[in-house]
C-alpha cells in the first residue's frame, strides 16, 4: 500500500471515529436533557397506546354503546362509564381517540419514511455527482419548494382520491425536497474533506467513497429532520382528514376526521373537539421536543 493510500485510510478512520464520538456525546446529552426525556416519554406513550389499543379501549371504534342516549339536543359528555363522553352516533369517544392513535401515527411514520427515502435518493444523486445532475435535481427541488406545502398536499390527495394512502403519499411528496436539499448540502460539505480528496487522488472509485464514507457521515442531520417532520406530518394528516381527504370510511377513527365530524356540535358538545385536538397537539409536541433537542445535541451550532 502506498503512502497516499495509508494517509487516505487513516484520515477516513479518524473522521469515522470522530463521528462515532459525536454520536456518543449526543446520546449522553439527550439522556441528561429533561426536555428530550419528556418528548421521548410522550412519543413512547402514544406508541404504546397505538399498539395496545384493543386492550386499553373499552369498546370497538365502531361500537355504539350509547346510541339510545343520544337525542337531537343532547350528546352526553364525560362520565364514569364513558370517560371522554359519546359522539353524535353514540360511539365511545375515548375508544375512538385511542384507536385514532394507530391511524395518525401510521400515517405520520409511513409518510415520513417515504418522503425521507425519496429525499435521500435525490440528495445522494445531487451530492454525489454534482455538475449537471446536481443542477437538474436542485431545479426540481426548487420548483417543489416554491409551491406551498399544504396546498400541494391538498391537490395531490384530491387527485388520488379520499384514502389514508392518498394522505400518506401527499405528505411524503411535500417532504421530499426538504430531505433532498439537506442531504445534498451535507454531502457537498463532506466532498471537500481531506480524506475524500485523498481517496480521489489515489484513484478510489466514486461509489465506495459515496456509500462508504460521505453518505454515512452526512446522514445524522437527516435523521434529526425526520423526527421533526413526524410532528408536522401528524398535523398535516389531521388537516387533510379534516378537509375530507382521509379515509372515506366513517367507521375508521382518525383524529382529524373526528374534528371535522364535530363542527356542527361544537356549541352543545365541545368535548368532541377537545380530546382529539389535545391528542394531536401532544403527539406533535412530543416529536418536536425530541427532534429539537436531538438537533442541539448533534449540531454544535445549536448548542447553548
Amino acid at each position: 500500500m502506498s503512502l497516499s493510500e495509508v494517509e487516505a485510510t487513516t484520515e477516513s478512520e479518524q473522521v469515522e471515529q470522530a463521528a462515532g464520538n459525536l454520536r456518543k456525546e449526543a446520546w449522553k446529552r439527550l439522556r441528561r436533557d429533561p426536555v428530550a426525556l419528556v418528548g421521548f416519554a410522550l412519543i413512547a406513550f402514544f406508541v404504546l397506546v397505538a399498539i395496545f389499543a384493543p386492550l386499553i379501549a373499552p369498546y370497538a371504534p365502531d361500537a355504539q354503546p350509547g346510541r339510545g342516549m343520544i337525542t337531537p339536543t343532547n350528546i352526553p359528555g364525560p362520565s364514569a362509564d364513558h370517560w371522554f363522553g359519546l359522539d353524535a352516533s353514540g360511539r365511545d369517544e375515548f375508544s375512538r381517540v385511542v384507536y385514532g392513535a394507530r391511524q395518525s401515527l401510521l400515517v405520520g411514520v409511513v409518510a415520513t419514511l417515504i418522503g425521507m427515502a425519496g429525499g435521500l435518493l435525490l440528495g445522494t444523486l445531487a451530492g454525489a455527482f454534482g455538475g449537471k445532475v446536481d443542477a437538474v435535481v436542485m431545479r426540481i427541488v426548487d420548483v417543489m419548494l416554491s409551491i406551498p406545502g399544504l396546498l400541494m398536499a391538498i391537490a395531490i390527495a384530491a387527485l388520488l382520491g379520499a384514502s389514508l394512502w392518498s394522505v400518506m403519499i401527499a405528505i411524503a411528496i411535500i417532504n421530499v425536497p426538504v430531505f433532498a436539499r439537506l442531504l445534498r448540502g451535507q454531502m457537498l460539505a463532506q466532498r471537500g474533506s481531506d480524506y475524500v480528496l485523498a481517496a480521489v487522488s489515489i484513484g478510489v472509485r466514486r461509489r465506495p467513497i459515496v456509500l462508504g464514507h460521505i453518505l454515512p457521515n452526512s446522514i445524522s442531520p437527516v435523521i434529526v429532520q425526520a423526527t421533526l417532520t413526524l410532528a408536522t406530518a401528524i398535523i398535516e394528516a389531521a388537516g387533510l382528514s379534516f378537509l375530507g381527504l382521509g379515509s372515506a370510511d366513517p367507521r375508521v377513527p382518525e383524529w382529524g376526521r373526528m374534528l371535522a365530524d364535530t363542527q356542527r356540535y361544537l356549541a352543545s358538545a365541545p368535548h368532541l373537539a377537545f380530546f382529539p385536538g389535545i391528542a394531536i397537539v401532544v403527539a406533535a409536541l412530543g416529536f418536536t421536543m425530541l427532534g429539537e433537542r436531538l438537533r442541539e445535541a448533534i449540531d454544535p451550532k445549536y448548542r447553548r
